[in-house]
């Protein structure tokens, strides 16, 4: 008996045990579940390498806090769709036993109510193909194309700006949260549910379970309305181990969202030609390498680098600046053009255009002063399809830093000037110059007007031409690619309207309305601020 209930004892013993390491267990994927999740796309505030204080953490807290609340939300309009589902299925149950009941009676008569619905689908459709969806629209000019707005989960990058809104900005009001929120859901369910006719191949996890994915699985999405038809969406997702994109275009036809299509993307094999057309300015194309040589080389791995350089003097610094990028990073993807010629923009991209004799190949055209991300990269090739699409970026473009940065010593270092504020850049929404678009939509169009001569003028042209054209253009502010300050110079051989452009560049580029007010009322507030120091020293002898 003894031993019998020693054994006992040690059973229990080892029993409780057990269960407690299953409560600890419990507990610990609890806590694992209910911990905060970091946003890889949010911007935290602050500057790298500076001490956060207090403001940085109170940001972090409200960043948070809006997160949640936006989860909240979205789980409340899930649990309230999940009602109505309910509720339809059950209308819809009890409309079948009621024809089921009909039917037994001998009564075949369908009535007009019944045929509204299948009119309003019809409609609804129709709204859909009128739109530019599927299809590029022939438009007049380049003021007719309807710009898209691009978003993530935390915040909206908008054009149109006005006094009061800012370039890049948490959506405010509650019902342009509510329609961001809704329609990355839709999105969701488009991709976790899946029609048969979706072109989209079912993936599995890595434990073989069903892949699903959520939220924080939105990468961007860009959206625009057509005032007398509906809103477009174009939703991008992507899992963080795996290569492809999930793409869904929703509608809304002024009525419930409708799926256009729901499709997988793969970009892992897109090469991107870049083509920079360059005279002399050998420093900024040094400042231009060392940004190649991190986001090309060092993270991206699918470029080509094509330069077309006019004239001879410089080209041995280009040459050098070359050469020593191959030797440290073991880079040969690039070709160097020269030209013994007058710099033309246009004629340096046609030229770099044919250069290339590969085949088929993605281009993007570039400037020497442009600052881009990886991110981007990835954004011309989602945004571009060959006989289908050609993407035109809206560039921020960054005021001059020695009047943004005037209250400190020496402007900030470059990355840290890479922001999207009122203050500090603007949207460049009439130049055209940067696109990323296919070898043979760019041929068959007939590439850049060789009669334009000098400053500007040649991209307008090329993108009138898409306008034309059956293509549909994608047109849409991007957080990735900024155009860096540098000084202009109106050159006196300009035609008088390149003139009148070249100098409405000059001025829009310079500072931000509010720090031109500063300048241009330099002496009164330098008067004002004498006053009030004499009238301080005075109150203080008297």
């Amino acid at each position: 008996m003894p031993r019998r209930g020693l054994i006992l004892q040690t059973r229990t013993h080892w029993l409780l045990l057990g269960l407690a390491l299953l409560c600890s267990l419990v507990l610990f994927l609890y806590l694992l579940e209910c911990a905060p999740q970091t946003d890889g796309n949010a911007s935290l505030p602050g500057v790298i390498g500076e001490n956060y204080g207090k403001e940085y953490y109170q940001a972090l807290l409200q960043e948070q806090e809006e997160h949640y609340q936006t989860r909240a939300t979205s789980l409340k309009r899930q649990i309230a769709q999940l009602k109505q589902e309910l509720q339809e299925m059950s209308e819809k149950m009890r409309s079948l036993q009621e024809r089921k009941n009909v039917g037994a009676n001998g009564i075949g008569y369908q009535g007009h109510k019944e045929q509204a619905p299948s009119d309003l689908l019809e409609f609804l459709h129709s709204q859909i193909d009128k739109a530019e969806v599927s299809i590029g629209a022939k438009l007049p000019s380049e003021y007719g194309v309807i710009p898209f707005e691009s978003f993530t989960l935390m915040k909206v990058f908008q054009l149109e700006m006005g006094l009061t809104r800012h370039p890049e900005e948490k959506p405010v009001r509650k019902d342009k949260r509510d329609e961001l929120v809704e329609v990355i859901e839709a999105g969701l369910e488009v991709i976790n549910n899946p029609d048969e006719d979706d072109e989209q191949e079912d993936e599995d996890g890595p434990l073989g379970e069903k892949l699903i994915f959520n939220e924080n699985d939105f990468v961007e999405g860009y959206y625009r309305t057509e005032r007398d038809k509906g809103t477009q969406y174009e939703l991008f997702f992507k899992k963080a181990d795996l290569m492809e994109y999930r793409h869904v275009t929703l509608f809304r036809p002024f009525g419930p969202l409708m799926k256009v299509k729901s499709e997988m993307i793969d970009i892992t094999r897109s090469v991107i030609n870049i083509i920079v057309p360059l005279a002399e300015r050998t420093e900024a194309f040094a400042q231009f390498m060392q940004n190649f040589r991190d986001v090309c080389i060092h993270q991206d791995k699918r470029i080509h680098l094509t330069v077309v350089y006019f004239g001879k003097e410089g080209l041995s610094k280009v040459k050098s600046i070359l050469e020593s990028v191959t030797s440290e990073s073991n880079f040969h993807n690039y070709t160097l053009v020269s030209l013994n010629e007058e710099f033309n923009r246009g004629r340096g991209l046609n030229v770099g255009a044919r250069a290339w004799d590969k085949g088929e190949v993605l281009m993007f055209f570039c400037d020497v002063d442009i600052y881009f991300s990886a991110e981007f990269l990835n954004s011309c090739r989602l945004n571009a399809e060959p006989g289908k699409k050609v993407f035109y970026p809206v560039v921020f473009s960054l005021y001059n830093p020695a009047i943004v940065y005037a209250n400190q010593n020496v402007p900030p270092p470059v990355e840290q000037q890479l922001v999207h504020k009122k203050d500090s850049g603007f949207w460049r929404d009439f130049g055209f110059g940067m696109t990323c678009q296919y070898r043979s939509d760019f041929l068959t169009i007939g590439g850049f007007d060789m009669e334009v001569k000098g400053w500007g003028g040649e991209d307008v042209h090329l993108y009138r031409k898409y306008l034309h054209g059956d293509l549909i253009v994608i047109r849409t502010p991007v957080p990735g690619l900024f155009h860096l300050w540098h000084e202009k110079r109106c050159a006196d051989e300009l035609t008088p309207e390149q003139y009148r452009m070249c100098i409405q560049s000059k001025a829009m580029n310079e500072a931000s309305h509010s720090h031109m007010g500063m300048l241009v009322f330099r002496e009164e507030i330098e008067t004002h601020l004498r006053k009030q120091a004499y009238r301080t020293n005075s109150e203080a002898v008297g």
